[in-house]
């Protein structure tokens, strides 16, 4: 399947200390990784060690989008997890949207693993749940509708687009669901830190999923920073810079001091 121009993942080796940490980040749902490579070539200027997938279904067709599901997804992210392990002495993992489901998920499933890498994650307007009626008819519609409307490109400022499908599979958005329900029910397992990015404004993604972190990441912290200026794709938005340099201050702040010989 031919990938569209501009949906490549993006990847970094960094040299010295600043490169045994490493990053790892996930676009969102219907996105590619051109929404987050701002983000990710910032993190590389530091030296750091980044890797940006694109998540199966993603950067090709929605069709073929409707053939995968979260396992799919979330598997890329846990091969890009274990390569950054395999060079870095420690790991952060970052997500818009779905994107900060998949390495939230991350986060429970290494819970209690005395390998883990992982020091801690980033979430800007993570989505866990939503309170649109609609959303609850999904799995009941999926046979018969392939597809709904497309959600991407939420984005405040002038001129500015998200590389995104225009229409919204609906099976891949079930499968979507059934990921919310398992990461909700384990978010109490989190036990490295969260730096939490929501934007005021967000036509995406509504206020339950705020809560739904708050209330179930019990067994860690969880810093939010409130964007005023961006809507949900913020990693592009008037806000990113805010993003790009608090990503940074929180790295440095919870990376382990030891280094490899």
């Amino acid at each position: 399947m031919l990938i569209v121009e501009g949906a490549e993942p993006f990847a970094a080796d960094g040299d010295g200390a600043a490169g045994r940490t490493g990053v790892l980040i996930s676009h969102g749902f219907t996105g590619t990784p051109q929404s987050m490579r701002p983000w990710a070539e910032h993190l590389a200027a530091q030296g750091y060690t980044v890797r940006l997938p694109r998540l199966p279904g993603h950067g090709t067709t929605w069709q073929e989008m409707n053939r995968t599901t979260w396992t799919d997804w979330y598997a890329e992210i846990r091969r890009a997890y274990e390569e950054l392990a395999e060079r870095c002495d420690t790991v952060f993992a970052c997500g818009l949207s779905m994107g900060g489901t998949l390495v939230t998920r991350l986060a429970e499933n290494l819970a209690g693993q005395p390998s883990s890498k992982l020091a801690g994650l980033v979430l800007v307007n993570v989505a866990y749940g939503t309170m649109r009626k609609d959303a609850s008819l999904a799995r009941y519609l999926a046979w018969a509708v392939r597809s709904r409307p497309g959600i991407g490109s939420d984005i405040k400022k002038p001129g500015t687009a998200e590389l995104s499908y225009d229409r919204t599979p609906l099976r891949a958005f079930v499968s979507m669901q059934a990921m919310w329900r398992l990461t909700i029910a384990d978010l109490g397992k989190i036990t490295v830190p969260i730096l939490y990015f929501h934007s005021v404004e967000d036509h995406v993604v509504d206020p339950l999923s705020g809560k739904l972190l708050h209330a179930g990441a019990t067994s860690t912290t969880v810093r939010e920073v409130s964007l005023h200026d961006s809507y949900h794709v913020a990693t592009v938005d008037n806000d990113a810079e805010l993003i790009f340099t608090g990503t940074v201050e929180f790295i440095a702040e919870h990376t382990r001091t030891g280094v490899r010989d």
